[in-house]
């Protein structure tokens, strides 16, 4: 197995996501939490940059032990020397040095030629080089760059001391063969490339960063520049999380690892969001909430039957262990409705089972995601069921401000269908109304009451009613996320108790 570094820039790329500034303390303590993960060596910031910056890299140099320290610097005089005040405490420093070399970036940006920038990448290697014997030699925009020229620049930085070379995708233009290629042309190309490690920094402009790293190690890049949940400039860089669990999961086919502990990438990844302030999006693979989570009844029925006919990887291999893998919605199926009853201890008959599917499926239309909370009352309601001898099948309420209401109601009673309308002053009041005259039985409304039984604005009403028939009073209940239909679905539960004790009176 090929062992591949992992040289992560959360704290130096990652912080250069618009809208994110991260104080020392929140570097530390990040610095800490990479270190802990096994990341090989934290790119603490760019020193020059600000005080604030220098500040943060000196404090992780003194503070983050057991992993290489390394501090960004243009080939500038001024900021080796101040990179260097910057990690000289580090256990293991690194002076990273980026000079662009493609035609674009030296005629526009550096106004420079292509001998100016090739001697300043030199000069600046040796002098950071006596500082420090581990040097990063950064080739910006180097996909975008004449390879040959390109090829020339990363030779003569290995002969002065470069110890890593890095073939940045600046702008994330490369597609991932074209990037392979790039990387091999360097391995066959520069004599010296024996004496290097070959480093890869791609962004991703096109949703490619992932890929082309990948690609690149393929290639037989040694060494990856992450950040965590892909965090960076523009649309941000390669994910380290994607990138360890995919040379994770497809060792057969990458046959490299490593040294990062994927058991604590989740903890990582959200202090990260955390610290940042920048959400994780709920499809965001590795990490995102629905990573591990199946709504589609045939993925349930799968997942049930193997974990692994719908999942490549557990919850469970980055630290995660509080998912539930199955959503009920509206696209479940019985297995996954059935499995959850069995897991919360509720053992029913088939015909309950069935009676309860199918009230669950109605208010799965209404609701994005059924909660435990919305399961368990919509079965408990299921439990109280008696037979149906009315049953509603439709209604139409007309109900405004100052004027009295309309309910149209329309009802089953065995082959029977009613309909009838009645005026009352509110809309439940008028729906009661409705269905009393159409079943004709002598009934009276003692009480009423409403209760939320889940949250959120589409949560479940729960209605319990009791109403008076002869002497006796008979209580019914209906839930729906509908209040008027949870207050009729009660008003007919009553109606229908009253029916099942004449018929076995």
């Amino acid at each position: 197995m090929r062992k591949i570094t992992i040289f992560d820039t959360t704290l130096r790329d990652g912080e250069q996501t618009p809208g994110v500034n991260l104080n020392t303390r929140e570097k530390v303590d990040l610095a800490k939490e990479l270190a802990a993960t096994g990341v090989d060596i934290i790119e603490a910031g760019f020193p020059s940059a600000s005080s604030g910056d220098f500040e943060a890299v000196l404090a992780i140099a003194k503070e983050v032990q057991g992993v290489k320290t390394a501090g960004l610097c243009r080939a500038v005089t001024s900021d080796i020397q101040r990179a260097w005040e910057a990690l000289r405490h580090a256990e293991s420093p690194l002076i990273h040095i980026v000079i662009a070399t493609s035609e674009r970036h030296m005629l526009y940006k550096l106004r420079m030629s292509e001998e100016e920038v090739l001697r300043a990448a030199v000069e600046s290697v040796k002098l950071a080089k006596y500082y420090c014997d581990d040097i990063e030699f950064s080739a910006e925009d180097a996909t975008r760059s004449d390879p040959q020229f390109l090829c020339r620049v990363l030779e003569k930085v290995i002969a002065a001391g470069a110890t890593t070379v890095n073939i940045p995708d600046t702008v994330g233009y490369v597609m991932p063969s074209e990037y392979a290629d790039l990387v091999s042309l360097v391995k066959n190309q520069v004599p010296n490339i024996d004496k290097a490690k070959i480093s890869v920094h791609c962004h991703d402009d096109l949703g490619m960063a992932v890929a082309n790293s990948l690609a690149a190690i393929k290639a037989g890049a040694d060494q990856v520049e992450t950040t965590v949940n892909g965090i960076g400039e523009r649309a941000g860089n390669a994910a380290m999380e994607e990138i360890v669990m995919a040379l994770h999961t497809r060792e057969d086919y990458y046959q490299a690892e490593t040294n990062i502990n994927t058991r604590k990438i989740y903890r990582l990844s959200r202090m990260v969001s955390k610290y940042t302030g920048l959400e994780i999006a709920p499809g965001k693979a590795i990490v995102g909430d629905n990573a591990f989570r199946h709504q589609s009844g045939i993925h349930q029925h799968g997942v049930l039957a193997d974990r692994e006919t719908y999942e490549i990887m557990s919850a469970e291999s980055i630290g995660r262990y509080d998912v539930n893998p199955l959503v009920l919605g509206k696209l479940s199926g019985h297995h996954a409705f059935k499995e959850l009853l069995v897991e919360n201890g509720i053992h029913l008959d088939d015909q309950t089972v069935e009676r309860a599917f199918k009230k669950f499926k109605i208010i799965a239309d209404r609701k994005k995601e059924i909660t435990l909370k919305d399961i368990m009352a919509i079965v408990e309601d299921r439990m109280r069921d008696v037979p149906p001898t009315v049953e509603l099948v439709n209604y139409q309420i007309l109900s405004c401000n100052n004027v009295s209401s309309t309910a149209t109601v329309m009802l089953k009673r065995g082959e029977e269908t009613l309909q009838k309308a009645a005026i009352a002053g509110g809309p439940v009041d008028a729906a009661f109304k409705s269905i009393t005259e159409m079943i004709g039985l002598d009934i009276s409304l003692e009480s009423y009451n409403i209760k939320a039984i889940t949250e959120g604005a589409d949560a479940l009403g729960e209605v319990t009613v009791r109403v008076k028939y002869h002497d006796n009073v008979f209580l019914g209940k209906g839930i729906s996320t509908d209040v008027i239909k949870s207050s009729m679905l009660a008003y007919i539960n009553a109606i229908n108790r009253i029916y099942a004790e004449e018929m076995f009176a």
